[in-house]
């Protein structure tokens, strides 16, 4: 941590040297940017012409919990007058970056925090469908802030993201819900917890394990023995794993469940592919989620 800390302060440290006010956006635009694609792809839809709005994090192969921050990313941070950040330690490098470039005026969304979240609370709000709708609001709150004159476009843009473009993505929610309420399901982090009660499945791996994997600390035997002797057992009737965090024990309960004939269904952390929009990623995750809860149930 001692590294990555130093090597971050160098990264910021350039910038302030070199170019603390670069900005890709055209004049007129709102320079918004998102230290992940999930976020950065809804204020893109929200913002519309009327913004220019860069993701940091958009390789779906890239492990958020592990990247490193560059010199581009720290040029691009440097210039935003909207930074959207997600907290929670889920991207601390984030806080470093804009504390080393400060501007007047810009504004920081800080997720975690609009949540009241600490250190240790689930970071991944962006897999509960209501704390996107509220992320999404206070997005268009600030960029009415920087840019008053277009209150009204951002506005229509609002209403257009809620109520058509999330359209197929909460239909589907409510059918799975319907569909499925109660079904036990295993998976592998804490990831899809959020998600889960929205769906209304019920996830029995212990959350302690869920949190362990999420975190890269280390699993307890006794979570170890429970997940493997949910899947054993056929005491879940669908695995959920996140792709972006195979571990070799992820691994391990992946072979368990496809021994087991349990529907297995993949998630990722940032949007898959990277040139999809939040709901279409979102929405092709959920039909997945559907395919397989039906060869579990035959429902």
């Amino acid at each position: 941590m001692a590294v990555r800390r130093a090597a971050l302060i160098v990264i910021a440290g350039l910038v302030v040297a070199g170019c603390s006010s670069q900005t890709s956006s055209s004049p007129g635009q709102v320079n918004v940017v998102a230290a992940e694609n999930f976020w950065g792809s809804i204020a893109a839809q929200l913002a519309g012409g009327k913004a220019h709005v860069q993701s940091l994090i958009v390789n779906p192969a890239q492990d958020p919990h592990t990247y490193e921050p560059t010199a581009a990313d720290a040029r691009t941070m440097a210039g935003a007058q909207l930074a959207i950040v997600n907290g929670v330690g889920y991207d601390p490098w984030a806080p470093q970056l804009l504390a080393a470039n400060p501007a007047a005026g810009r504004l920081v969304l800080t997720v975690g925090s609009l949540f009241g979240l600490h250190e240790g609370d689930n970071p991944h709000r962006w897999y509960d469908p209501t704390d996107v709708e509220t992320v999404a609001r206070v997005i268009t709150e600030d960029l009415e802030r920087l840019d008053p004159g277009a209150r009204s476009y951002f506005k229509n843009r609002l209403g257009q993201f809620l109520t058509r473009d999330l359209a197929s993505y909460h239909a589907l929610i409510g059918e799975l819900r319907s569909r499925y309420a109660g079904v036990p399901v295993g998976a592998s982090e804490s990831i899809f917890a959020l998600q889960a009660p929205a769906l209304g499945l019920r996830l029995i791996t212990p959350y302690s394990f869920l949190k362990a994997i999420s975190e890269g600390t280390e699993v307890t035997a006794q979570d170890t023995a429970t997940t493997q002797r949910q899947i054993t057992q056929h005491q879940i009737k669908l695995w959920v794993f996140n792709s972006q965090n195979t571990t070799p024990q992820v691994q391990q309960l992946n072979s368990l469940a496809r021994q087991n004939h349990i529907p297995i269904v993949s998630i990722t952390e940032t949007l898959q592919p990277r040139t999809a929009s939040f709901e279409q990623w979102q929405v092709s995750q959920l039909q997945a989620l559907k395919r397989a809860l039906h060869r579990a149930t035959g429902r």
